[in-house]
């Protein structure tokens, strides 16, 4: 089942998956569009109904003024009520304070639009027909957005696409005619380009992505050049026609021939360029997962190699125990070891465990070892495991390899030999400090510590995936002691 949910997730073009995925952030969505318009509006008035201060009456700065103060209201009204208000009204147990909050800055906005309206001209009665509009239009959209909600979401549909791309048209669609229920505050022109330029340049821009640029991409190069060059005849023959019913030969040089040459010239140029960008973009996304899935399966990988050996040494061990001591002490070790071979198959796999299970894991082994070497004289060893703080969770055997190296090149069975683990935690982090004696003499054919360090290099390498910034790492070794020092932020 995971491995078919993978080839059909694979299957789903990227630019498409997070629609499908997912509901957008529409609040957000509708902001930044409204805001948009809000701000063409505003230019619309700077530029097209700005007075000419120098020999025009106070009447027309007045009006200008009131312009640009009841559009400053309006889009303030909407920035309160739709990204604050409605927020806690869904959110909030005491639901009458949003609702004042809303009527409130509805009477605000229906009082300056009155009163500045009218007084400067841009409606024709007392009461501003445009703010009823827009109070119209507003809760038509929400309450179409609530419709849309409950039929295009899953589990009515298998995803969000649909139901994304559905609702974008209808926010496009609310703030079209949001523009036109404020033209005339500010005039025909945003209007315009929202409800014609803009469709046409999304249009435009998906004819070159797909069908022009898109089949180049695919190596369709004859396929490409075929719609690039019928867009071109399709505009002149429109143009053509135009000029005719006009009986004016500059539509067609002017206008066709203008328009072809914007959009073979600009348009398609710098869409393709930005097109070549989002591929780039894509491309890099699509790199990353691969380099993250490839990443978690070394992860696994390492994770497999620790220490497998250790359990074969033990099972020497007691296997030598059991023949020269009784079977009390015996199967006191048979018992640990199985609660080590438990936790190597279970826990070990899991990404993060208790912490005193590790400890757990811990006192198991130098259990077992001192079954090993705790008869050997010239070996001390001062074990100090404090662990009364010691609570969260960290991801396993990430202590164990450490003291298993000690063990492992610190004892020698002719020298003096020391091993001294302290071990405590404090203030949420977990603190290893280890040092044991150096044997640099070793009999013929033992691998060195650097050609045995497969552990040591597992365990930097999980450090730094897991908790990167979050550890620090100290390995000092001189001619006869080698230290460790470990610490790790864990998880409370």
């Amino acid at each position: 089942m995971t491995i078919q949910l993978k080839k059909t997730f694979q299957k789903i073009p990227l630019y498409l998956s997070p629609m499908k995925s997912k509901s957008l952030d529409f609040r957000q969505i509708e902001w930044w569009i409204v805001t948009s318009a809000t701000l063409i509006a505003f230019l619309f008035i700077l530029f097209g109904h700005s007075p000419r201060f120098h020999d025009d009456s106070g009447f027309e700065i007045f009006k200008f003024a009131s312009r640009l103060l009841i559009l400053a209201v309006l889009y303030s009204a909407f920035h309160l009520v739709h990204m604050v208000l409605i927020p806690r009204y869904q959110t909030e147990s005491k639901k009458w304070k949003p609702m004042a909050g809303i009527v409130l800055s509805g009477l605000v906005v229906f009082a300056v639009s009155a009163l500045f309206g009218y007084q400067a001209q841009l409606t024709s009665a007392p009461f501003p027909t445009f703010f009823l509009g827009i109070i119209v239009l507003y809760a038509c959209y929400l309450i179409a957005s609530n419709l849309l909600s409950e039929a295009l979401t899953p589990p009515k549909l298998r995803d969000f696409q649909a139901y994304n791309i559905t609702r974008l048209i209808f926010s496009y669609l609310f703030t079209f005619f949001f523009l036109i229920q404020v033209s005339s505050i500010s005039g025909d022109g945003p209007a315009i380009i929202f409800g014609i330029f803009i469709p046409v340049i999304l249009i435009a821009s998906f004819y070159n992505y797909f069908l022009v640029y898109g089949k180049k991409k695919q190596g369709k190069i004859k396929q490409s050049r075929w719609y690039n060059w019928g867009l071109v005849a399709l505009i002149l023959i429109i143009f053509l026609i135009i000029s005719a019913e006009e009986n004016q030969e500059e539509i067609f040089f002017i206008g066709g021939l203008g328009t072809v040459a914007f959009i073979q010239l600009i348009f398609f140029p710098l869409t393709s360029l930005l097109f070549r960008k989002y591929d780039s973009f894509i491309g890099q996304i699509h790199t990353l997962s691969t380099q993250v899935d490839q990443g978690n399966a070394s992860f696994d990988f390492l994770r497999s190699q620790i220490n497998p050996h250790f359990l074969f040494n033990a099972l020497n061990t007691l296997y030598a125990s059991a023949l020269m001591e009784n079977a009390e002490k015996t199967s006191d070790g048979i018992q640990k070891l199985g609660d080590m071979m438990r936790f190597m198959l279970h826990e070990n796999q899991l990404p993060s465990i208790p912490l005193s299970r590790e400890i757990d894991y811990l006192r198991n082994y130098l259990d077992l070892q001192l079954l090993r070497f705790g008869s050997q004289e010239n070996l001390d060893l001062d074990i100090q495991i404090n662990d009364a703080q010691c609570h969260g969770e960290i991801a396993p055997m990430l202590i164990i390899p450490f003291v298993e190296n000690a063990f492992k090149h610190g004892i020698s069975a002719k020298e003096k030999s020391w091993i001294r683990l302290n071990l405590r935690c404090i203030s949420g982090s977990v603190h290893l400090d280890l040092v044991n004696s150096v044997h640099p003499d070793k009999p013929a054919g033992e691998k060195s510590r650097e050609e045995s360090g497969i552990g040591l290099e597992n365990v930097k390498k999980r450090l730094a995936l897991l908790y990167p910034e979050r550890h620090q790492l100290s390995i000092i070794a001189n001619d006869s002691d080698y230290f460790v020092h470990l610490s790790v932020q864990i998880h409370s």
